[in-house]
């Protein structure tokens, strides 16, 4: 796998990048496991509803590098461009990752956020400026949808504009189109967690149905960029990843 920064323009206003996560070790590459680049995405909405530019679960390149170069020249260029508050949303508190970083270099224009569950507050070290709950309205017209029976700060954001959903850890890419539901051990391994991800979690999942999706855009693994409705039906009827 290449640990090389890698750009997918999905749609306009909509990309992803991957970057090498610094926590990752060769023993994490395993069935069950997650390799070691990471997704993160750049959601820009369009003119009308334009109140931020929003990062979801962002993670730049190493500094000094190449990619840190690029990664930075391009994100300036965009938040100048739009003239708009940076919004960056933790879909769960182990993905903080740069959040801090882009925070403080973008905090002196008016209305610089990062937003995270309330949930997450004192288990992340970056400064949550907003907390909020599924319902609450976010930057962009973005949706949070509580995912249950993982950890209790575990969200996936709807950007019902492009009939896209970013997932954090509860869906994994598995390649060709395919994707998989994070197995049990993702989940804390404590046994009243273990029996709540076995009741609550493909449910929750399932829930995911009802709404309008063809791309999954997730944070481990290949992401489903078109047909993400199928992909994830699939799933549901599939082993977790790595089982």
């Amino acid at each position: 796998m290449t640990t090389e920064m890698v750009v997918q323009p999905l749609r306009p206003g909509l990309w992803r990048w991957t970057a090498p996560h610094p926590e990752w070790r060769p023993e994490k590459d395993k069935p069950g496991g997650w390799g070691e680049s990471v997704g993160c995405v750049y959601f820009e909405p369009a003119s009308g509803a334009r109140d931020a530019v929003v990062l979801i679960d962002p993670l730049a390149p190493p500094d000094g590098t190449p990619d840190a170069e690029r990664f930075w020249r391009a994100l300036d260029r965009d938040v100048e461009r739009c003239k708009v508050p940076v919004a960056i949303l933790l879909g769960n508190h182990y993905h903080e990752r740069s959040a801090e970083a882009i925070f403080d270099r973008y905090v002196r224009r008016p209305g610089a956020s990062i937003w995270a569950r309330q949930a997450a507050r004192g288990l992340v070290h970056c400064p949550v400026t907003r907390t909020f709950e599924p319902g609450d309205p976010l930057p962009g017209g973005v949706q949070a949808i509580a995912i249950q029976g993982m950890e209790e700060t575990e969200t996936a954001f709807l950007l019902a504009a492009h009939d896209a959903i970013v997932f954090s850890d509860a869906v994994l890419g598995a390649g060709n189109g395919r994707v998989r539901l994070a197995p049990a051990s993702w989940a804390p391994a404590d046994a009243e967690s273990q029996a709540r991800y076995r009741a609550a979690f493909r449910a929750s999942v399932a829930r995911l149905l009802d709404l309008r999706l063809d791309s999954l855009l997730v944070s481990h693994g290949e992401i489903v960029a078109t047909g993400g409705h199928r992909a994830l039906m699939e799933a549901l009827d599939a082993p977790a990843w790595g089982e």
